[in-house]
């Protein structure tokens, strides 16, 4: 098959793009997120655990045959994507491959905006988006678990017309004849879904006296992070649940808190006796976000987005927590399990 010898596809417009995304932390973070082009029968997926920002410094997208994996999703295997890996790589593809495969578009990315997020978390979400992104071909897509289930709903919502998928719970999806048409229709839809984030402040004083004397924790460096124990309403909301995939995850099921009045040392032990390790962080309440000093990959950023996600949902406004039938099935699930082995 053509192009099974080259390791990243030829559009370098596409590459361009898919490294420009991977650097803005309001539209992916860690190593979420992904992007795909069919070239010459092949599907060039961005592989599972890789970052798009080093999109231009290594080789991140797998080759996988396109039609194959098609009639693999007609057939409903389990693994629709992996057998038909095109070439010896040890990389996999993205848990989203299915997702890349079945829309029509040449080029197709993924973002975990922020901004989607806050709108897409929100119970009224539905209602709410369709206002902001009246006049595009778009479709809204109820939350399922990312993969396979994912791709099953959106053919239920897909039609020949639809450029633009806003998933529950989970991000954007745009797609494309090339990486500019995508790119204006993302920033498109970012301008109709921007929210400014409130106000937010640092660290409180106690944290920092706190956190000198241990080894093990320091206030986090992104300013931002410290809404989560400093902001009332950024702290409840925290406090509520997982609200998106990669929250479950890079952070976890539930959230490390030491509660106003309680020692952060006392809330790490009890965590790690519930959960058989010391939590990844801390939040503090009224006082900001301690992180381990040797915290895995992806955590400061997930919490980065949390922050920025929760500093633009109004006091007011109720959320749709994932449930726990929903952060069991990414907490179990092998592909999950997969990405997190490579990003520790």
């Amino acid at each position: 098959m053509p192009g099974t010898e080259a390791r990243s596809p030829k559009d370098t417009d596409f590459i361009d793009l898919s490294a420009e995304l991977g650097r803005d932390p309001l539209l992916i973070q860690a190593s979420g997120g992904n992007t795909s082009v069919k070239e010459d029968g092949l599907l060039w997926v961005k592989a599972s655990g890789k970052e798009l920002a080093r999109a231009h410094d290594e080789p991140i997208f797998v080759p996988v045959d396109f039609a194959g994996v098609r009639a693999a999703i007609d057939r409903d295997e389990s693994d629709p994507a992996t057998p038909h890996v095109v070439g010896s790589t040890s990389l996999r593809p993205s848990i989203e491959t299915t997702l890349h495969a079945l829309l029509p578009h040449r080029v197709v990315v993924h973002v975990h905006s922020v901004n989607t997020l806050a709108w897409t978390t929100r119970e009224d979400g539905p209602a709410r988006i369709g206002e902001a992104m009246d006049g595009l071909a778009w479709a809204w897509v109820p939350y399922r678990r990312p993969g396979l289930p994912l791709t099953r709903m959106v053919q239920e919502v897909l039609d020949e017309d639809t450029d633009i998928l806003v998933l529950q719970n989970h991000g954007l999806v745009i797609g494309g004849d090339g990486a500019g048409e995508v790119d204006t229709r993302l920033r498109e839809a970012e301008r109709r879904l921007l929210v400014p984030p409130r106000p937010t402040s640092g660290p409180g004083a106690g944290l920092s006296a706190s956190s000198d004397e241990s080894d093990e924790y320091a206030p986090a460096q992104a300013a931002v992070v410290h809404a989560l124990g400093t902001d009332p309403d950024c702290f409840r909301k925290a406090r509520g649940g997982a609200l998106y995939p990669d929250h479950v995850v890079f952070l976890g099921p539930e959230a490390p808190i030491a509660e106003r009045g309680r020692s952060w040392d006392e809330a790490r032990d009890d965590y790690r006796a519930r959960h058989r390790e010391p939590p990844q962080y801390l939040i503090v309440e009224g006082e900001g976000v301690l992180l381990r000093r040797d915290h895995n990959f992806g955590v400061a950023e997930m919490l980065e987005c949390q922050a920025e996600v929760l500093a633009r949902v109004g006091a007011d406004v109720s959320l749709r927590y994932l449930t726990d039938t929903e952060v069991a099935e990414l907490m179990n699930w092998d592909a999950e399990t997969y990405r997190k082995t490579l990003n520790r």
